[in-house]
């Protein structure tokens, strides 16, 4: 399904363009994404990745923003993953894990033509963006790691472990905001509460008036195996070979999965390392507010420098014979 926004209200920006699409992974299950921008636009796309139990809403904000850019509109896409948001549930939970969720990503980015972007990664959705410049570099422009690292600390991995798939299903929209404050108000301290509410809508989808759960209940089997008395598995060795890639890492203050520890060690690793923290807010940052959004697209126009990338599609001007001038003449059409 494809929508067309009207243009900003000074016309300043262009016509924005949203389209709800659908994919099949390799293995047959039918994935969403959520399509803002034209597809034509000559700017680095943007790819979204959200956190483990999360969906393509956590995006809107940020999506609208760059896609609807003053100077550089680019498209971005918002996948969600199997089991999650508006993708197809998977039988078999062991494929909920981040190597079959990045293949999804590598057929969602085939499927809607996106051969190189910049990947936008929330806890989860970072792991697979590292991941994803380990397996298949040119596809990977840039990254932007949404409060997780090579390192995840274990308090954190344990706290998320209590929640995902054994949250009780809110009565209402009120309740809705009452269990995330139950879960997150201790790292959440700066919140308004229209701001928890606006949380909320993004953590649960609307059924006619009812926040519902929006994920796989089945995901939380995937904690089954993590031995917190066991060292939590790190990334160290794939970030140090992401050293030509740019990377932008946000990390929440009160943040119990990348500590201010870990992103300090990431910048000596890291030449390009760029970093910025969320004051009053913990895993993983919500990716609002004009502070944010706009240090994100800085980065994002850094990597592209002065003029798109050489390998752009970028309108250009092509010969049309006017047969009653006998002459030609030209007029802007796309590639």
């Amino acid at each position: 399904m494809a929508r067309a926004n009207d243009p900003d209200a000074d016309g300043a920006g262009p016509a924005m363009q949203v389209r709800d699409v659908t994919y099949r992974s390799s293995d047959g299950l039918t994935l969403y994404a959520r399509d803002y921008g034209s597809p034509i636009e000559p700017w680095l796309p943007v790819v979204c990745l959200p956190g483990v139990a999360r969906s393509h809403r956590d995006f809107e904000d940020l999506a609208l923003f760059l896609s609807a850019h003053r100077h550089r509109p680019r498209r971005v896409i918002c996948l969600d993953y199997r089991g999650r948001g508006g993708s197809e549930w998977d039988a078999n939970v062991a494929n909920y894990n981040p190597l079959t969720e990045m293949n999804d990503v590598f057929d969602g980015m085939a499927a809607l033509g996106i051969s190189r972007a910049v990947v936008v990664g929330t806890s989860r959705g970072g792991i697979i963006a590292m991941l994803m410049g380990i397996a298949r570099p040119t596809t990977v422009a840039g990254i932007v790691l949404n409060d997780i690292g090579p390192e995840i600390e274990p308090l954190g991995l344990a706290r998320i472990k209590t929640y995902v798939g054994q949250t009780p299903m809110p009565d209402d929209w009120d309740d809705a905001v009452r269990i995330l404050k139950r879960l997150h108000g201790a790292q959440f301290t700066s919140l308004s509460e229209g701001q928890w509410m606006a949380f909320a809508r993004v953590t649960y989808r609307d059924d006619h008036g009812h926040p519902r759960s929006d994920y796989d209940p089945a995901l939380g089997r995937t904690f089954d195996g993590v031995d917190l008395d066991e060292p939590v598995p790190n990334l160290w060795s794939e970030f140090r070979a992401l050293k030509s890639v740019p990377i932008l890492a946000i990390r929440g203050s009160n943040s119990d999965i990348l500590s201010a520890a870990t992103l300090a060690a990431m910048a000596t690793e890291h030449p390009r390392l760029e970093s910025v923290t969320v004051p009053g807010e913990g895993h993983a940052p919500l990716l609002v507010g004009a502070n944010l959004i706009n240090r994100i697209s800085s980065f994002i126009t850094g990597i592209e420098g002065s003029a798109p990338p050489p390998d752009a599609v970028v309108p250009r001007a092509a010969p049309i014979f006017d047969l009653d001038a006998g002459r030609q003449e030209t007029t802007g059409s796309a590639d």
